[in-house]
């Protein structure tokens, strides 16, 4: 079974043609964010996320139904739950 991809990237250029041709893909109701200013950006660096690996795991299942029951993305609160757990696990060591 093959699903829509959830995300969409768009360039600045594919947004701008986008929205000459009345075809936002921004929600209209959107709020507009507050300027970062000029001295932000002359600091700012990219930072690429770390990878992901694909595991198999097996886990029990009233665990995996309560993630589930909370809606789409069950798989990444999942993984929000391990990362709180090591971060914390790193400062007690």
């Amino acid at each position: 079974m093959s699903r829509k991809p959830t995300i969409v990237r768009y360039t600045l250029s594919e947004v701008e043609a986008l929205r000459e041709r009345g075809e936002d893909p921004t929600r209209a109701d959107a709020p507009e964010a507050e300027s970062l200013g000029a001295e932000f950006w002359k600091s700012a660096r990219v930072v690429m996320p770390s990878g992901k690996t694909s595991v198999h795991l097996r886990l029990d299942s009233d665990v995996v139904d309560w993630f589930k029951a909370r809606g789409k993305g069950h798989l990444t609160r999942m993984n929000a739950v391990l990362r709180a757990y090591v971060d914390t696990q790193k400062h007690c060591v």
